[in-house]
């Protein structure tokens, strides 16, 4: 019983754990940071270069990298820059190469910040922390905008593009930018001059009403009977698409 406590306890340290990749060429450094991270309340998986991280970066997830930039084959430069075509991972550089030249080429290539050798452990230990509290507080990502349904039709916001079946019904740019703004709080009214401020619409009210009419005839099977853009009196229009 008492084992499986300590189980429970020891995954539950781990799961709590931030879990860094320390990449380096350097067997004895590697090693030294290894034990130096894991004395100090991190999880820590070493490669010995880029290809050893990558391997490991396929299977586990991480979340710091610590990377050596004077590595032979692949440099951390260059798997930095890899590393952020696809991946929002917070990532260290480490050189020997200390010049700002060298800094400003680390952090263009993606990294969130620069150390060069020799450095105290300890202020590598404060700018793990650092990187990684700033990640935490970090707004989420917003979701990406959803398809909306209007009968037999389907309107992508994320690429403006209004489809019936494998049909591509062409949107003007006025007419885009309305539906765009209306998709985007279904069921929410906007005025005409809130319409006008926002969209790329020039002109006033009226010219509002215009391009809501020439939206009707594309969205609706009768635009004198409007199913999903419907006028709200006094206050303007609202788009009600299907659940």
């Amino acid at each position: 019983m008492v084992r499986r406590a300590r189980a429970r306890y020891s995954r539950a340290m781990t799961e709590d754990q931030p879990h860094i990749l320390v990449v380096d060429d350097d067997t004895r450094l590697r090693e030294l940071l290894r034990k130096y991270l894991a004395g100090n309340g991190f999880l820590v998986s070493t490669a010995k270069d880029a290809a050893d991280a990558r391997a490991k970066l396929g299977g586990l997830s991480f979340d710091l990298l610590v990377l050596d930039i004077m590595m032979p084959g692949e440099t951390g430069l260059e798997l930095t820059e890899a590393l952020r075509k696809d991946r929002d991972m917070p990532i260290l550089l480490l050189t020997a190469r200390g010049e700002p030249d060298d800094r400003i080429a680390g952090l263009e290539a993606g990294a969130d910040d620069y150390l060069a050798k020799p450095f105290n452990p300890r202020e590598l230990l404060l700018r793990i922390n650092s990187i990684l509290r700033r990640q935490a507080s970090r707004p989420p990502e917003p979701a990406p905008p959803q398809p909306v349904r209007l009968g037999p039709m389907i309107y992508f916001p994320d690429r403006d593009e209004l489809r019936a079946g494998e049909e591509v019904i062409r949107l003007t740019t006025a007419e885009a930018s309305l539906l765009r703004i209306l998709a985007a709080a279904p069921g929410t009214t906007f005025s005409r001059e809130e319409l006008t401020e926002r969209s790329k619409v020039a002109g006033n009210a009226r010219t509002i009403d215009v391009q809501v009419t020439r939206l009707r005839r594309k969205i609706e099977a009768d635009p004198r009977e409007p199913r999903y853009l419907h006028t709200v009196r006094g206050e303007g229009y609202v788009l009600r698409p299907d659940p």
